[in-house]
């Protein structure tokens, strides 16, 4: 089993002490996000949990306890972009997260820390030639940080629309894509990165940027040394190329306040329910109800041991 820590919302920034609780609880007591009432418990045992895939765009609340996961096998998914506070207002200085990334990466190593440089986002302020001149700044400094970058263009979501009216953004044009896939291709070679795209349907081979997996298999099968052996998750979208894990997030909980965030869709809720947290509760958000049904979520480890057969 794969734990995703988590697509809709940013833990290690804000939760990370009920994390490192529910790690030495061994389970976490997850809340369907559609029906409040169905409650699973998720085994976190390293024997079922062959891999915990963390989401952040700031770690550095968990940076000096990851001792206490030395049992199990992790990697960041780390988003860093050159945006300011109009685009990502809760976020601390982006000099201190480059320090933060460079920290974790020399704690846990450089191919556990993946490098988000997405949405990228075109306007009048945010041009292509901007955001090349930005994504060359950031990479020179992540150069041996990381082995591999993951871009994504703005995905304009009902949801996003009035939060991201006053960056008059607008849709990314064939020529602009090129442009930028063609240099951040460059730029990241460069600088000894690989380029892969995040759910999108265009193809940019002709650039050498794959369709990646944020949540891969073949990664955790090397950082493993054993195989896995598990399909697509049917939960994402169809150009996400992403294998089958168990969030563990609630949407409406993150204090970044970024204008493009799906999983923040009422910022007023995120704070209301921010401040249910009980970082000794096995739920994210409040305390499971006295007498609620938690039914037991599947758990199997999805490593593929193989034996070798010695013939005579």
């Amino acid at each position: 089993m794969i734990v995703s820590v988590s697509r809709r919302t940013d833990i290690p920034a804000y939760y990370s002490d009920w994390f490192y609780n529910r790690v030495k609880d061994g389970f976490v007591v997850t809340q369907n996000p559609f029906n409040a009432h169905q409650l699973h418990r998720v085994d976190l045992d390293p024997k079922v949990c062959d891999a915990i895939v963390f989401w952040t765009k700031n770690p550095a609340p968990m940076i000096a306890r990851l001792d206490e996961l030395k049992d199990h096998m992790y990697y960041f998914q780390f988003t860093l972009t050159p945006y300011g506070k109009s685009v990502e207002p809760g976020l601390p200085d982006k000099e201190a997260l480059l320090d933060t990334f460079c920290r974790l990466s020399e704690k846990v190593g450089s191919k556990r820390v993946i490098w988000r440089y997405d949405p990228i986002i075109i306007s009048e302020t945010f041009t292509a030639d901007w955001h090349i001149e930005q994504f060359g700044r950031l990479a020179l400094k992540l150069n041996g940080k990381t082995e591999r970058v993951v871009i994504s263009f703005l995905d304009f979501y009902t949801s996003i629309e009035k939060r991201i009216a006053p960056l008059k953004a607008r849709e990314i044009n064939a020529e602009e894509i090129a442009l930028i896939s063609g240099e951040f291709s460059r730029i990241a070679g460069e600088n000894n990165m690989a380029v892969e795209s995040c759910s999108e349907k265009i193809d940019l081979e002709r650039f050498g940027i794959k369709h990646g997996k944020c949540i891969d298999d073949e990664l955790i099968g090397e950082l493993l040394d054993v195989p896995i052996s598990t399909g697509k998750d049917k939960n994402q979208r169809q150009e996400c190329g992403c294998v089958a894990s168990v969030d563990i997030g609630a949407y409406n909980t993150c204090l970044h306040g970024c204008r493009y965030c799906y999983a923040n869709f009422n910022e007023r809720a995120a704070t209301t329910n921010h401040g249910k947290h009980d970082p000794n509760s096995p739920l994210l958000i409040g305390n499971v109800p006295d007498g609620a049904e938690i039914k037991p979520r599947e758990a199997k480890s999805l490593k593929e041991f193989q034996t070798e057969l010695k013939l005579g």
